[in-house]
C-alpha cells in the first residue's frame, strides 16, 4: 500500500519521537485527513467549491453543514466535553461571545498574520475571512410585475404582502446583522433597538416569510421574492445561476459585516483545523471568495477579482453602505434577540 509523502513523513516523525520515549498526540500528527467545520453550508457564499478547493490543495476532506451561526454556537456549547466540530464560520458576533463563553481557541496561524488589525482578534480567538453588505436581494420575475423596491420602508407597502422573506434575527448571524442595517437606518443605535423593532412589527402586518436558515434556494425559485440578504448571495444568483435577481442598497443605508472562522477549543482534528482557516486566507483562498462575489479580507477585490468586481453596483450605491461597532454588536445581540421575540408576540 503507497502512502503520500506528507503521511511518511508524520508516521516516521511519530515512529522517531517514540523511540526516543517521547510521547506524541497522534491525532496532532497524523490526524484522519478531514475536518469538521460548523456552518458551511453549499449554498452560502461559495462553500461548496470551497469546500472541494480545500481537499484538491490540502487533501483535508470537510463536509456540507448547513447549520446557522447560533446552531453552530449551541451545538459547540452543547458538545464542549467531547468536541466534534473543530473549526467553524460565524457572523462576527457569534464569534465574540464564543469567545466569551470560552469555546474557541487562541490560533494566530499563517492566515491571521495576512489580516489587518481591526478584522482580527488581537488575541487570536477569531479572525475575518470576507465580508459583505446587506440589502435585499430581489426575484424580479417573481414579483409580477410589481416595481423593485428601493427602500426599506418600500417593504411595507400591502403591495409586497407575502413577498418578503428574513432570516430569524434572533438565531441566524444574517437575520441578526440584517435587522442592526434597518436598526441603524431607521435612526436607532446599538443601544436603542427600538426603531428596528418598530419596523419589524409593522412588516409583520405585510406577512414575511421568516426561516431560521439560509434560504437562497427559495429566493432563486421565487418562493420569496424579496430576501434580506447580502450582495454576494445576490451577484451570484445572477451571474452564477442565471437567475432574474437584482441587489438593492436600500436607500436609507445599510452595513458591511465581515464573516470569521474560528478554531474550537479541544477540536478532535486541531491541526486540520488550523489548515482550513490557513488556507481560506491565502492568496487562493481569498481569490476564491474574490471569484464569489464576497470582498476579500487579504488584498482588494478589483486586483484579485476584477471580473467580480465590475458586476458590483456601482461605489456611489455602496457609499450607502456603513460599519458598526461588532464588540458592541455582540454585546447587545442576546438583548436585541430577547426584545425582538417579545415584540413579534406583542
Amino acid at each position: 500500500m503507497s502512502i503520500s509523502r506528507r503521511e511518511f513523513a508524520k508516521s516516521a516523525l511519530a515512529a522517531a519521537l517514540w523511540s526516543c520515549g517521547v510521547g506524541v498526540s497522534l491525532p496532532a500528527l497524523a490526524a484522519d485527513g478531514r475536518a469538521i467545520v460548523y456552518n458551511a453550508p453549499a449554498e452560502w457564499a461559495g462553500w461548496g467549491a470551497m469546500l472541494q478547493l480545500i481537499k484538491k490543495e490540502t487533501g483535508i476532506s470537510v463536509p456540507v453543514d448547513n447549520k446557522n451561526s447560533g446552531q453552530s454556537v449551541s451545538q459547540i456549547l452543547a458538545e464542549q466535553k467531547n468536541p466534534v466540530a473543530d473549526a467553524c464560520y460565524l457572523g462576527v458576533s457569534f464569534a465574540i461571545n464564543a469567545k466569551n463563553q470560552g469555546l474557541v481557541e487562541n490560533y494566530k496561524g499563517e492566515g491571521w498574520n495576512r489580516v489587518p488589525d481591526g478584522l482580527k482578534d488581537p488575541d487570536g480567538a477569531w479572525v475575518s475571512i470576507h465580508a459583505g453588505t446587506i440589502g435585499l436581494m430581489v426575484n424580479v420575475e417573481a414579483l409580477d410585475g410589481l416595481p423593485v423596491p428601493k427602500s426599506w420602508n418600500d417593504l411595507l407597502d400591502p403591495k409586497y404582502e407575502g413577498l418578503v422573506g428574513f432570516l430569524d434575527p434572533s438565531s441566524a448571524f444574517v437575520g441578526y446583522a440584517c435587522a442592526m442595517a434597518v436598526n441603524q437606518a431607521m435612526g436607532g443605535s446599538l443601544d436603542n433597538f427600538q426603531p428596528a423593532l418598530d419596523y419589524f412589527k409593522k412588516l409583520r402586518d405585510n406577512s414575511p416569510i421568516v426561516p431560521k436558515q439560509t434560504a437562497y434556494a427559495r429566493c432563486l425559485s421565487g418562493e420569496i421574492p424579496i430576501l434580506f440578504d447580502y450582495d454576494f448571495a445576490a451577484y451570484r444568483a445572477k451571474h452564477v445561476d442565471g437567475a432574474p435577481i437584482e441587489f438593492v442598497i436600500p436607500a436609507e443605508g445599510t452595513i458591511q459585516v465581515p464573516y470569521v472562522m474560528c478554531l474550537v477549543k479541544n477540536a478532535p482534528h486541531m491541526e486540520n483545523g488550523k489548515a482550513v482557516i490557513d488556507f481560506v486566507l491565502s492568496e487562493k483562498g481569498q481569490k476564491h471568495w474574490a471569484d464569489n462575489f464576497l470582498r476579500p479580507v487579504v488584498g482588494e477585490l478589483e486586483k484579485i477579482a476584477p471580473e467580480a468586481a465590475a458586476k458590483f453596483l456601482p461605489a456611489s450605491e455602496y457609499a450607502r453602505a456603513g460599519s458598526i461597532d461588532y464588540g458592541r454588536m455582540a454585546e447587545v445581540q442576546q438583548a436585541f434577540g430577547e426584545a425582538y421575540l417579545l415584540a413579534m408576540k406583542s
